[in-house]
């Protein structure tokens, strides 16, 4: 049995990864935005060892849920799941004076992967619009530029890529993998999506929970437990330098190496 943590649970791919897990007898923390929506998930998870709540559209938010996590843990994985789409017409900022969705997509998994104690293995939701992505460092979340809410998403999602490519680096004994689920039908990814919801949790369950050989090998970008080659932005070390140098200046939290 695995102690696991799963960002974002409350519904979609988050959810049935939970319970997927939980039925296999995992030990399974789950996750929730707020109260209410915690009260929900654990009518709908009963089998879940805890339900946490926290914000992760606030600094403040991540920090109590990382600390809520901790006295929850130790954890075995940690997927970070949770994002939000490039749908809104406009730029949306938090409270903190960031771009919602690179606070939540971006800045939520590193400052939660900086707090929590460090797990086995380390699973990072993206999406195969990291393609996409470009990073431009002097404005990089679209606040000089017109507004394309698909581009700052893709742009999250190739950031996701970059960050796990960072920790799998700096924590070689941490097996660490970025996941694209596919175009999955859920409230985020539409009912014209291609793939059915226990499709796009299968990966992330395999890795979080399986002992085999090939669930165990670190510093991937999988779609349905395929290998596949990311943007090429992810794989140089100039690019991962600067992304976790800025997050660390964001949030006050830098990533220390192994």
């Amino acid at each position: 049995m695995s102690s696991i943590f799963i960002t974002g649970s409350a519904q979609g791919i988050g959810h049935e990864t939970a319970r997927v897990l939980i039925e296999a007898g995992h030990h399974v923390v789950a996750h929730a935005r707020d109260e209410q929506r915690a009260a929900e998930l654990r009518a709908s998870l009963p089998g879940a060892a805890a339900v946490l709540a926290g914000d992760l559209a606030s600094l403040e938010g991540t920090r109590t849920l990382a600390a809520a996590a901790a006295g929850a843990g130790p954890f075995d994985t940690v997927i970070h799941n949770a994002g939000v789409g490039g749908g809104a017409a406009r730029r949306v900022v938090t409270a903190d004076g960031l771009g919602q969705i690179f606070q939540v997509n971006v800045v939520a998994p590193y400052l939660l992967t900086a707090l929590l104690p460090r797990p086995a293995r380390l699973v990072y939701l993206t999406s195969g619009l990291e393609s996409e992505g470009r990073l431009d460092f002097d404005d990089l979340t679209l606040e000089k530029r017109e507004w394309d809410g698909m581009q700052a998403y893709s742009d999250s999602k190739l950031m996701d890529v970059v960050l796990a490519f960072a920790v799998a680096r700096l924590w070689p004994d941490t097996v660490v993998n970025a996941v694209d689920p596919g175009w999955v039908r859920t409230r985020l990814g539409g009912p014209d999506a291609t793939d059915a919801l226990p499709d796009g949790a299968e990966t992330p369950v395999w890795l979080a929970s399986s002992d085999e050989p090939e669930a165990l090998v670190t510093g991937r970008y999988l779609k349905h437990r395929v290998s596949l080659r990311a943007n090429p932005a992810a794989y140089d070390l100039d690019v991962q330098e600067r992304l976790l140098a800025l997050l660390a200046g964001i949030t006050g939290e830098p990533l220390t190496a192994a």
